[in-house]
């Protein structure tokens, strides 16, 4: 079996040029880039195009596109009323700036989006849940016509809840980007259940690590990788035994200097594992 494939995560912003280099400099030969739709809508973001020979230059393949929305709160306190589509409210504008953006990534050769849409309701009954799978089916349609795959980020909901919502939408083009400690972050699941629900159909995943969430916390604490309650070491072969062919793509929440030191930990730890 070949060996996966690293990733990292990084922001689209002005110069992508400074992006790439930095993912090169690791030796990492992939990334996600993540940014949001109305960034994109206002121009302050480079032409795609530019962005695609950006990476070719630097030997950098863009594995996939992250979608976010401004006036998100990524907690479990606010995050239900202002996350994705899933929060009523901004669901109409959200779902025509979102096409925008999905048609604005494909014109840098990017098939595959990814994307936190939300708190997804665990009852299939609640008119809230409702309303969103014809949402979220539009926007798969779409993204189906440019022929790419959307991915769930997950955490905001349980892993059941998330199967459950691929089966419903029923496109064909849904699948799942694991992200392990956001499962621990929002008290949602153990990593290791939520592979076994819904394993086939991770494409995508982030190495992240954390700890879990106090009873007074909204949201749990992130540690570098081999810190946390994430068990790598069992996690990577199990999705691998079940055709996962990667990017592992790693993300570390801070800046400055030790973002970098972190990074580089993370990378030693998850070699083996590859």
């Amino acid at each position: 079996m070949a060996k996966l494939e690293l990733g990292l995560i990084v922001g689209i912003g002005r110069d992508p040029n400074e992006s790439f280099k930095q993912v090169a400099e690791l030796g990492i030969p992939t990334c996600q880039m993540a940014g949001t739709a109305e960034a994109m809508l206002a121009g302050k973001y480079p032409e795609p195009e530019g962005i695609r020979k950006a990476s070719e230059k630097a030997g950098v393949r863009i594995s996939s596109v992250f979608l976010l929305w401004e006036g998100q709160r990524f907690d479990n306190k606010d995050g239900p009323a202002t996350m994705g589509l899933v929060a009523p409210k901004f669901r109409k504008e959200r779902l025509a700036s979102g096409k925008k953006f999905c048609d604005w990534a494909v014109r840098m050769g990017v098939r595959s989006i990814t994307c936190h849409i939300g708190f997804i309701p665990d009852d299939e009954k609640d008119p809230i849940y409702q309303g969103f799978i014809a949402v979220m089916r539009e926007l798969a349609v779409h993204c189906a016509k440019n022929e790419q795959i959307f991915c769930f980020e997950t955490g905001q909901e349980l892993p059941s809840t998330l199967k459950r919502t691929i089966l419903d939408v029923g496109t064909g083009n849904l699948f799942v980007n694991l992200d392990p400690a956001n499962l621990i972050l929002y008290g949602k699941a153990n990593p290791l259940d939520a592979e076994a629900i819904f394993g086939e159909y991770v494409r995508g995943m982030h190495a992240k690590d954390g700890v879990w969430p106090n009873r007074d916390e909204v949201l749990g604490h992130e540690t570098p990788l081999g810190e946390g309650m994430v068990r790598f070491d069992l996690l990577i072969p199990r999705l691998k035994a079940k055709g996962f062919q990667g990017p592992v793509t790693i993300e570390r929440e801070i800046s400055g200097p030790q973002q970098r030191v972190d990074i580089q930990c993370g990378m030693k730890l998850l070699d083996p594992l590859l």
